[in-house]
């Protein structure tokens, strides 16, 4: 979806933001890109498992992540811990909502697929405004 056709005109800009997206399926990590894009993020680095995210976070230190909690069946948790413990906020998406999340994590910001722009962006701007 455009942001154009969203019902919410007032998107917050991530202006220069680099973000790792950590997404299995492709379809769905490009609809992510974009959006992104879209929401003025500069980087955007598009990974699809476990060992290429956390190579991805050797490499370089993202601003913020988006992470989809199963990847091909594997859980995402071994990333969300790498980036927790760098300091690097970060958001889950997955199709099960926030009842998909493992109970030590429920607490962290869910989207739940299939989502929209304004969602996604919502839960961008909560980890990165949070102290």
């Amino acid at each position: 979806m455009s942001l154009d056709e969203s019902a919410d005109t007032s998107l917050p800009n991530f202006d220069r933001l680099s973000v790792l997206i950590v997404e299995d399926e492709a379809i769905i990590s490009f609809l992510i890109e974009d959006i992104l894009r879209e929401l003025g993020c500069g980087v955007v680095r598009n990974v699809a498992g476990i060992a290429e995210a956390l190579a991805a976070l050797d490499e370089a230190r993202p601003d913020v992540a988006v992470l989809d909690v199963n990847l091909d069946g594997v859980e995402v948790y071994p990333v969300a811990e790498r980036l927790r413990d760098c300091g690097i906020p970060f958001v889950f998406t997955t199709g099960y909502g926030a009842d998909g999340l493992d109970p030590g994590w429920a607490h962290m910001p869910v989207v739940q697929k299939p989502f929209r722009s304004d969602m996604l962006a919502r839960a961008l701007e909560a980890v990165l405004v949070k102290p």
